[in-house]
């Protein structure tokens, strides 16, 4: 029998940061309390600290993005680590490499973290398990399964501006189907104790059974799913991912389902309208809302830079299990 764990090993990251679905509060908490004194740090003329000096990121992108690269760029660079990004449509995977031949010719230069974003769902988690070095792997989203970076700084977000997500009412609207986001911040929501979930769109865009799969309340109506809501998430719809029709129209769905002032005036007087990116302004919200007093969508980028420079801090400064 193992020797009960010690309070820091029990409060220990994984070696791997893959998603949330497992994740606890303890350690989502931790993650959150480390941010939050980057998010201090970020506000400083001199935003650089020595935390990485001498460790290796690499991050290691299989599909385009602009966001979440760059944050994870510039967390990396203000911890003083080296980092190196690869852009995958100029790799050697082009030249007919597979991108697992990638992941494990990048471990053989030693790197301390491995950001990984991927099309494919499950394919930080195949890497994880392919490699033998002490290099963590980060999951900076993987197909439509998930996006934990991204949900935590969400959480930092709200927590910021409400206090404690405990007895919150949340709303996450439009293509929760297709959303890494989405499913990454239900899991976040419900453990750190949110009230009630609820997932509001079109029936081609909720995914199958979700009430009972991901404990969340449905509405295909977007007046009464928002009513008396604390947290309104949107998101765009993954065209990428869509196969087919899944709304008539995008005017269609704004008028469905878009997030304008009058929809916003069904929520709570201090609602927060929050928007992972990127945003389709007048398709799933107006610019009157997103650039509106309820929006908190930019302090959402600056969190993220905290969140990220947490999570690299705790992987590859070593302090994960």
């Amino acid at each position: 029998m193992n020797a009960p764990a010690s309070p820091a090993a029990a409060d220990a990251l994984p070696r791997h940061f893959l998603g949330l679905e497992d994740v606890s509060a303890a350690t989502i908490n931790r993650i959150l309390e480390e941010a939050t004194r980057f998010r201090h740090l970020v506000e400083q003329p001199d935003k650089k600290t020595d935390t990485l000096k001498g460790r290796t990121v690499i991050n290691l992108f299989f599909e385009s993005s602009t966001r979440t690269r760059t944050s994870f760029e510039l967390a990396g660079k203000r911890l003083s680590a080296d980092v190196i990004n690869i852009n995958a449509s100029a790799s050697a995977t082009q030249k007919g490499e597979t991108w697992m031949d990638t992941v494990r010719t990048l471990e053989a230069m030693t790197p301390d973290a491995l950001v990984i974003r991927h099309a494919e769902s499950g394919a930080p988690h195949l890497a994880a398990r392919a490699l033998t070095s002490h290099c963590s792997v980060i999951n900076a989203g993987d197909g439509a399964h998930e996006h934990p970076t991204q949900a935590l700084l969400d959480i930092l977000t709200i927590q910021l501006h409400k206090g404690p997500i405990e007895g919150l009412r949340v709303a996450i609207v439009g293509d929760t189907a297709h959303s890494r986001v989405a499913r990454s911040q239900i899991h976040a929501l419900h453990t750190m104790g949110a009230d009630e979930v609820r997932l509001i769109g079109p029936k081609t865009l909720i995914p199958a059974a979700a009430e009972e799969a991901l404990g969340v309340r449905v509405f295909h109506d977007a007046d009464a799913g928002l009513e008396g809501v604390d947290v309104i998430i949107m998101l765009r719809m993954q065209m990428e991912r869509i196969r087919g029709a899944a709304v008539p129209s995008q005017r269609e769905y704004f008028r469905l389902y878009g997030l304008d002032r009058r929809r916003v005036g069904r929520a709570a007087d201090d609602v927060l309208v929050m928007h992972p990116g990127p945003m389709n302004r007048g398709v799933e919200i107006a610019s009157e809302v997103a650039d509106g007093p309820y929006s908190v969508i930019l302090p959402q980028v600056t969190n993220g830079l905290a969140i990220r420079m947490a999570v690299l801090k705790l992987l590859a400064g070593g302090e994960s299990a």
